[in-house]
């Protein structure tokens, strides 16, 4: 596989850092996920989450730092990188006055497949998505589920090796959640890299092979899934969640009166 050495995480990043005018959003990001690997990306809201996406997928440039993508350098070689990224960000834009079908197979074309292999991969994510029936009809007519699924499918058009969601399961039904779990159980079975934030412990307990937890802007707790548990004494990820972001909460307020 180009880009990827022996041993090489599937996503990489060292010191990372962004600032927002006086706030640090995220502050001095390292990470290693392995390929094949579901990673939980967990914390509390403003924690960092979304921003570390960002970084991790080439939407704004670190203030400092390195990240790589299945070896690439996001710097250096930045669009050789997207080619090998799948990204459902927690906001959606999609093109409403498109058809989900069309929708797809445009966001195909766009990342260079053959009109034909556009179609046949659409067709695919069209059906496995659940949303086969409704490949017709406006992406404006869609409920959040469907919208949710279509940019799921979206990301997966042309076979990534690393796919990032942001809360995808944040605001669906029943059956859109169940679809999207199915569509990462699956992923993860076929070796690709997932990485998921999301605010459902339970779900992330369910999939997830690794996790990290993110406390403003830089990562207190990271490992495999049954290691954090060893860890922290812990039976849930739920569990792991309050010990290490409680205690690093309590240290930050031992330390306020100082500051």
């Amino acid at each position: 596989m180009p880009g990827s050495g022996a041993g090489e995480p599937a996503i990489f990043a060292r010191g990372l850092v962004k600032r927002f005018g006086e706030v640090v959003a995220v502050g001095g990001l390292d990470l290693d996920v392995p390929p094949g690997a579901c990673y939980a990306f967990l914390g509390p809201n403003g924690a960092g989450k979304s921003t570390s996406i960002g970084l991790l997928t080439g939407l704004f440039p670190p203030d400092a730092g390195v990240a790589r993508i299945a070896g690439i350098d996001l710097r250096a070689s930045p669009l050789e990188a997207r080619r090998r990224i799948g990204v459902v960000p927690e906001e959606l834009a999609l093109f409403e006055r498109m058809s989900g079908g069309d929708y797809l197979v445009f966001c195909g074309r766009m990342y260079g497949l053959a009109a034909g292999e556009a179609r046949e991969r659409a067709t695919e994510l069209l059906d496995r998505t659940d949303l086969a029936e409704r490949q017709r009809s406006l992406i404006a007519d869609y409920s959040k589920g469907m919208r949710r699924r279509l940019a799921l499918a979206a990301a997966l058009i042309h076979r990534p090796e690393v796919v990032f969601l942001d809360e995808p399961f944040e605001g669906i039904d029943v059956l859109a959640g169940q679809v999207v779990r199915s569509l990462v159980e699956m992923l993860n079975r076929a070796g690709v890299t997932v990485l998921l934030t999301t605010h459902v412990l339970e779900i992330a307990d369910r999939l997830a092979t690794h996790a990290g937890f993110l406390q403003r802007g830089r990562l207190v707790a990271s490992g495999t899934v049954a290691a954090l548990k060893e860890r922290y004494r812990a039976a849930t990820l739920d569990q792991v969640f309050r010990a290490c972001v409680d205690a690093t909460r309590e240290e930050e307020a031992q330390l306020s009166w100082y500051r």
